[in-house]
């Protein structure tokens, strides 16, 4: 006698919406010969699929593939005369991102205008304040990874209630994946000091090179899973000055946080839209701009 049951899958973006997107949905079972597909299906509505061969020793292999979000993956059980219900939350495909919105810059956090009006950053160095935010924006990826990290550090905070963000004073370079800055030098004794805390951890931080004048100190990263904080600390022997290198890493998170398929990612350095995506779903952290695909 089969045995049979239902599923009924919800789709959301990052921000808990649904998904605004035309999705195919393909089932495969994994010891049956069966399989199930439903075609250009609209991702603001539930799907349900009834009457599903269940098997003690197997389950359906199941992907669903957007048009403008990261494709994602599971393997699924079905219960006997059981309707399972599953969430599947999907992050934005970065070719796929349309366009950016950015906040203005009397929209940004009061932390981040002062750093920007004090800040002369390579390549920029004719701006400050709001003009400086203006020319960032002119590359969305540069923009993009600055809120990001600066989101992700006012975040991170030590006994006493001080951020990351709160011991900066100047950017002086801002990539899509890092930034360099200035900071005021009890930054790197609060981090130290958080060890046992488990707020960082000491790690290799060898391949990252030091700004002209500056000798490499050492390097530590917030213990998250997915989407952590790096701080690689170097400092002027003969003024005491320090500098940070800033980067979030990934680690393989869009892939582990979102199940997405692991056919879609092709490797190289970590995107900015990645780690807005992440931020936000894993670890509730808003970096203040939106994804519009």
């Amino acid at each position: 006698m089969a045995f049979k049951g239902n599923f009924v899958f919800d789709f959301f973006d990052v921000r808990g919406n649904r998904l605004d997107d035309r999705l195919d949905v393909h089932l495969r079972h994994t010891v049956l010969s069966g399989e199930t597909s439903k075609m250009d299906f609209d991702g603001k509505k539930a799907l349900k699929i009834q009457d599903l061969e269940s098997t003690p020793d197997g389950r359906f292999a199941t992907q669903i593939l957007p048009m403008h979000y990261r494709p994602v993956g599971r393997f699924l059980q079905v219960l006997e005369d059981k309707t399972v219900r599953h969430a599947f939350t999907f992050p934005a495909d970065p070719k796929r991102v349309s366009q950016v919105r950015f906040p203005d810059f009397n929209q940004l956090p009061e932390s981040l205008r002062q750093v920007l009006d004090d800040s002369r950053i390579e390549g920029l160095e004719d701006f400050q304040g709001g003009e400086l935010y203006g020319a960032l924006k002119q590359d969305r990826l540069q923009a993009a990874g600055l809120l990001n990290i600066h989101a992700k550090m006012r975040a991170v905070k030590f006994n006493g209630g001080r951020s990351v963000a709160d011991f900066l004073t100047a950017l002086t370079r801002v990539r899509g994946d890092r930034f360099f800055a200035k900071v005021q030098k009890e930054l790197r004794d609060a981090v130290v000091n958080s060890l046992g805390a488990n707020l960082f951890q000491r790690v290799d931080g060898s391949l990252h090179t030091p700004p002209p004048g500056f000798v490499a100190i050492d390097s530590f990263k917030t213990l998250d899973h997915y989407g952590n904080l790096q701080l690689t600390f170097s400092n002027n022997p003969a003024t005491l000055e320090f500098r940070i290198d800033a980067d979030l890493d990934d680690a393989q998170g869009i892939e582990h946080v979102f199940q997405v398929l692991s056919h879609a990612l092709t490797g190289g350095e970590t995107h900015p839209y990645d780690i807005h995506e992440i931020l936000l779903a894993h670890q509730g952290i808003d970096p203040g701009y939106e994804l519009v695909v």
